[in-house]
């Protein structure tokens, strides 16, 4: 079975970090497209990084630009997210996705 573990939110000041990772097993990430996506009370699921696991090159969407960094270790089967600077409106559950796949999410509460 395929099973992605994410782990590393929590509760922070704005100007803050926090360091998200998900460790997947029972697949190989050479094969997929790798990302972050959060999702905020009342809004829609967003993505708002992803990785290439071919290349490395790295997208990200503009109000993370700077702050954020997404990183993978295809032989670990790890993603991690570092979120520097975090803002208020960054609170939200942060999930990350392998090709279909998704983890269990991740609550990031950013406090002003």
């Amino acid at each position: 079975d395929v099973q992605l573990q994410a782990s590393g939110g929590g509760l922070v000041q704005a100007g803050g970090s926090l360091r998200l990772s998900c460790e997947a097993s029972g697949l190989t990430f050479d094969d997929y497209a790798i990302g972050w996506f959060r999702q905020a009370p009342g809004k829609e699921r967003e993505v708002i990084s992803c990785i290439s696991s071919v290349d490395g090159t790295t997208y990200y969407i503009n109000s993370v630009k700077g702050r954020f960094t997404i990183s993978s270790d295809n032989a670990k089967n790890t993603v991690v997210l570092q979120m520097n600077n975090l803002k208020p409106e960054d609170t939200a559950v942060y999930y990350c996705r392998v090709g279909p796949y998704w983890g269990q999410g991740t609550q990031v509460t950013v406090s002003s």
